[in-house]
């Protein structure tokens, strides 16, 4: 049975993307089946994932339009009331990395969102749209059970539209990916007064008779938190910078205070002893990543995870490349830790559930 997380920030420029993939990649290492799915109309994970640098590559990734799936297409028989079923996404295997696929974005994925959005206010218009708020979930699954998936991870835009309400309340686990910075804590304070008005939403279209009968039912909420993740800090000295370190413990404190106490009410939360045996603390940070600055470009550029860029990708010699690998070991370190934990995590609730 596929598990869906969501990585969710409705602040922009907090590494969504790059975590995505990065761990997208690790998981896969580890023997696990993952798709990617890109739900930003920005489509940077498909660029990431598809290598969008050359003037060949927009010809290729032209092609791949041409002929595969993507989020807009595969939900084309639901919004645009085309006379067949929704089916599963002919995703893109992404190269390198065995057991990997992107289930491509589309720029016109925010059309949707409109008409989405009155088919969620669950009124008087919810017999002609009963179908809409159950569709993403159908063609994730369907996509899944296709690639035979035992992860999805959902790379959301940043924003607060009936999109991505649906996306986080249809998934099974969400991550909240920070920066060291003051608009971070600014979002946590949002977020836990925003996430209990979805769920509670949630709940009430899942137990409507309407929705559980449409085409594409709208399923029953099992959304839990696995943490929240601290990017983008500098180090010096082995040690994050006084500013930095002021930032984290700020955003941890917010989301211990503020976020946690919500999500507890609303049964977002694990069972504690899940966090506990994985060394996830009441803060419920993950992990912390630091600023890896050229390698981020890099790895971009060579669709490839910080971790497993080569020296001749690296492009660099002597005391840079012995730096720069020393980094990228720092790298697959976190990522190997942080996906150890996910599978830990989702496993526990899988067990427990």
């Amino acid at each position: 049975m596929v598990q869906k997380i969501a990585l969710f920030n409705h602040k922009g420029g907090v590494s969504k993307t790059t975590t995505t993939f990065n761990l997208g990649w690790m998981l896969a290492s580890k023997g696990k089946k993952v798709i990617l799915v890109d739900t930003d109309p920005q489509c940077n994970l498909t660029g990431l994932a598809l290598k969008e640098v050359t003037e060949d590559d927009e010809a290729r990734i032209e092609a791949i339009y041409n002929t595969v799936s993507n989020i807009k297409t595969g939900l084309a028989p639901a919004f645009e009331s085309q006379p067949k079923a929704i089916e599963a996404v002919d995703c893109v295997p992404i190269e390198g990395q065995e057991g990997l696929f992107l289930l491509p974005g589309h720029v016109g994925f925010a059309e949707y969102e409109v008409t989405l959005g009155i088919a969620q206010e669950l009124s008087g218009s919810i017999q002609t749209l009963k179908n809409l708020p159950g569709s993403i979930s159908d063609l994730f699954e369907k996509t899944a059970s296709k690639f035979n998936a035992d992860y999805i991870l959902i790379d959301m835009s940043p924003s607060l539209g009936s999109i991505n309400q649906n996306l986080l309340m249809t998934s099974d686990f969400f991550m909240v990916p920070t920066t060291a910075d003051f608009f971070s804590v600014m979002a946590i304070d949002s977020l836990a007064k925003i996430l209990p008005r979805w769920y509670a939403w949630a709940k009430m279209a899942s137990s409507m008779p309407i929705l559980k009968d449409a085409a594409y039912p709208f399923p029953e909420v099992t959304l839990r938190f696995l943490g929240s993740i601290v990017q983008n800090y500098r180090i010096i000295r082995g040690k994050e910078t006084v500013a930095f370190q002021t930032w984290i413990q700020k955003i941890e404190q917010t989301i211990s205070s503020k976020l946690a106490p919500v999500l507890q009410q609303n049964n977002m939360l694990l069972p504690d002893q899940a966090y506990t045996e994985q060394g996830v603390e009441s803060n419920f940070t993950l992990t912390k990543i630091s600023n890896f600055n050229s390698l981020i470009a890099l790895s971009q550029e060579h669709r490839t995870p910080v971790y497993a860029l080569t020296p001749a990708q690296l492009g660099q010699t002597g005391v840079v490349l012995q730096a720069n690998q020393e980094k990228q070991a720092e790298f697959q370190l976190t990522f190997s830790d942080l996906a150890d934990k996910v599978i830990a995590l989702t496993s526990a609730y899988a067990i427990s559930a």
